[in-house]
């Protein structure tokens, strides 16, 4: 069996040398590369579920990289994108960080910056979409639950005691404890300390942030 690639690298630069001698050097990584002469041309493909990262020239034809990483933004599309820069494009460049890239490079970039930036970019997509699809599971287990079940779910990662819970919603202790031990189970939760977590991941308005309103 051969072993997976690393990951999906987008490279959007309107110099055609430029784009063919990033992508033999990343696909000599193990990465699987797709080039993009604009960002339109970028936009009008359909993108992989994979993990992947975006190395976007700042100065390009039409949409430049920084409208490019604004659009993307309030498209909710979250590939990490690494800019490539010239030296006097270096304040734009910044504000771009500012606004979510992970990194810029500045040509002539050297073979490693490059391999290094590339990586670590991937990696934060891996690990985003992993933490999207731990949320995911946890919002199918959420849906199981009643909405009696859900009060106590929120209650319970709130640090309230069965005896408080039951009071705050007119039940006896004896109820509270059985509704807490079939959230326990239908979120495939051992502790406390572990359901205030998933609750957090769910953002479940908590008791105390109830009574703060």
């Amino acid at each position: 069996m051969s072993a997976p690639s690393p990951g999906l690298v987008h490279v959007i630069d309107d110099d055609k040398a430029v784009r063919e001698s990033i992508a033999d050097l990343l696909r000599s990584m193990g990465y699987q590369v797709t080039l993009h002469g604009s960002a339109s041309e970028f936009l009008g493909t359909e993108l992989p579920d994979a993990a992947a990262c975006l190395l976007v020239d700042v100065r390009l034809p039409g949409t430049s990289g920084l409208e490019l990483q604004e659009h993307l933004a309030r498209a909710h599309i979250r590939v990490p994108m690494i800019l490539m820069t010239g030296f006097g494009d270096i304040p734009m460049s910044v504000k771009s960080m500012k606004a979510g890239a992970v990194d810029f490079l500045t040509k002539p970039m050297r073979d490693q910056d490059l391999i290094d930036a590339v990586a670590a970019a991937v990696r934060l997509d891996q690990d985003r979409r992993r933490e999207s699809a731990r949320t995911d599971q946890l919002r199918e287990r959420f849906a199981l639950l009643t909405a009696r079940e859900r009060q106590v779910m929120a209650l319970v990662a709130s640090g309230l005691m069965n005896k408080h819970i039951a009071n705050a919603l007119s039940i006896s202790e004896v109820t509270v404890k059985m509704h807490r031990g079939s959230v326990m189970r239908k979120m495939e939760c051992n502790s406390v300390a572990m359901l205030t977590r998933m609750a957090g991941a769910l953002e479940i308005q908590t008791w105390s942030s109830r009574a703060a309103r």
